[in-house]
């Protein structure tokens, strides 16, 4: 059973929110992963699909954010051997 509060999938959500505004203000996949993977636990939680108690299901969000993270990276980073070619520079008007 989960900490008075804890199992409310509403309250993983916000909490998700909260996450996904930080990464706004510090952008560079620091907190995108770890938002996306609470926002699923919320999910999870909404359904009625947990039933485990909160420290299961923090390292259930602990697993998926690291997995959410290394998928973003795998995303966003150029593949071996792909060149990246500037066409147009910053300072040009």
């Amino acid at each position: 059973m989960m900490a008075p509060g804890w199992d409310n999938g509403w309250l993983w959500l916000a909490v998700a929110l909260v996450l996904a505004l930080v990464e706004l203000a510090l952008p560079g996949y620091l907190f995108l992963g770890t938002a996306i993977a609470v926002a699923l636990m919320g999910l999870v939680l909404l359904a009625g699909l947990w039933g485990g108690g909160l420290p299961g299901a923090l390292v259930v969000v602990a697993l998926l954010s690291g997995a959410v993270w290394l998928g973003l990276r795998r995303l966003s980073t150029p593949r071996e051997g792909q060149v990246r070619i500037w066409r147009r520079d910053i300072n040009d008007d």
